[in-house]
């Protein structure tokens, strides 16, 4: 199975407005902000994103694992998560692909609506729990630290 290098157009078109709904305080489903520094032009940059709870640690998961955020997350090591007006710093720490199986099957149990875009981009071929556990050579997780202040 062959995933997409990179988020496509209509995906960044959603993208824009749930980041415009969210700069207005309307969070809506299990949709945060993460702002991250460009590793190129070091300004900020904001993608949606849907974190996933597992024994109380959070995780978040990409559909497009060559997408620019991952690679700025991949570089900057931290970032701003929000949610509505609540805004936290955090360290992103990428989880090796061992320990990445057990947060994949969350996924579509916490965020069903999710599903599709790993579907589309070829990562899985449903929403089982086992297709996307047996995802993760193929999809970036990264676990969210609380930054020290």
């Amino acid at each position: 199975m062959t995933a997409r290098a990179s988020v496509p157009p209509r995906q960044r078109a959603r993208n824009r407005i749930i980041i415009l709904l969210q700069r207005m305080g309307l969070s809506f489903g299990p949709m945060h902000l993460l702002t991250v520094q460009g590793r190129r032009s070091g300004l900020p940059r904001t993608t949606p994103v849907a974190p996933v709870v597992v024994d109380g640690t959070c995780y978040i998961l990409q559909a497009y694992p060559e997408s620019d955020w991952v690679k700025n997350a991949r570089a900057a090591g931290h970032g701003v998560l929000v949610r509505g007006r609540r805004a936290r710093q955090v360290e992103l720490v990428e989880l090796p692909e061992e320990e990445r199986g057990r947060v994949l099957r969350e996924f579509p149990v916490q965020n069903p609506r999710g599903v599709g875009a790993f579907v589309r981009n070829g990562l899985v071929d449903s929403g089982s729990p086992e297709h996307f556990e047996a995802a993760a050579a193929r999809c970036p997780v990264f676990r969210v630290v609380p930054r020290p202040r």
